[in-house]
């Protein structure tokens, strides 16, 4: 039995998702977003990163062909009928809750909820709805990382935690179980770093480069602090850290002045092909 799984939000995030579903047996993939334009570019996104393994020998082209019919695109209204819905939509909870009340009206009984949110409150996206809610934290880029963070709010039941973690299973992915907190466990731990390489940066003790070569071979990280920065995008770590500063209350987790500078002038990393470092376009 196949399961039809939507995809909201057509951006790198989460037009890898869909990606993932669409490679995986036994999962449809539907990409949504605000209009069907939108959903058609991620798409187009990510077939194109597709021809580029078929023409490395990486992928078969029949292969490329099962993942390219299994991909489709949608309207968030069109998502009715789906088993699992996935919002990979701006990491903010202005955004993120009202996309969630219409998913509770418009998804069918039994239908299960899932937000990728790298930081937010499942508890309060889900609070007062009738659907199972989840999060369920995939990690950039999506087709590549491994883990999925399978997160708890105070009212997502075992079932539903259960059925999720064979989902992330049946993807080849690793699950690792998390209750709420602020960052859950990877964020919780890597923004802050990643912060405080800003520090180092903007006091002057090191260039950016150096940084990240110092902390690649001195503490055997495939990537750099302020180049994995530059990956994520500087506007979600900065979002992470002032969501880990209001929810604990604790100033060790102050996002540092030139991370807010850097935001502020659009230099969010590689999507903009300047952060820390410059990019081709």
């Amino acid at each position: 039995m196949t399961m039809r799984v939507g995809i909201i939000g057509a951006g790198t995030m989460g037009a890898g998702i869909a990606e993932v579903f669409a490679r995986s047996e036994g999962f449809e993939a539907r990409l949504a977003d605000v209009n069907l334009d939108l959903a058609e570019k991620g798409r187009t996104r990510q077939m194109s990163g597709l021809d580029r393994q078929v023409s490395r020998g990486k992928l078969t082209e029949e292969e490329r062909n099962r993942i390219a019919a299994n991909l489709v695109t949608s309207h968030v209204d069109d998502l009715g009928d789906c088993d699992l819905i996935v919002e990979a939509v701006l990491e903010t909870m202005a955004i993120k809750r009202p996309l969630f009340e219409k998913l509770d009206a418009l998804a069918k009984d039994g239908a299960i909820l899932a937000s990728n949110t790298s930081s937010l409150s499942i508890t309060e996206l889900s609070q007062g709805l009738n659907h199972a809610v989840v999060g369920m934290h995939f990690f950039n880029p999506a087709p590549i990382m491994k883990l999925i963070e399978v997160i708890a709010g105070q009212s997502t039941d075992e079932s539903t935690l259960s059925t999720v973690t064979e989902i992330a299973t049946a993807l080849g992915k690793t699950p690792v179980r998390v209750h709420e907190a602020p960052g859950f466990v990877v964020n919780r731990i890597l923004i802050p770093m990643i912060n405080e390489a800003v520090a180092v940066l903007a006091e002057g003790t090191a260039t950016a480069a150096d940084i990240d070569e110092a902390m690649t071979l001195g503490a055997n990280h495939p990537i750099g602090p302020l180049a994995l920065g530059d990956l994520v995008g500087l506007d979600i770590c900065l979002a992470i850290m002032e969501v880990l500063q209001s929810e604990t209350g604790d100033p060790k987790y102050r996002p540092h002045p030139m991370l807010r500078k850097l935001v502020r002038a659009g230099w969010l990393g590689r999507k903009t092909s300047r952060g820390f470092f410059t990019y081709d376009s």
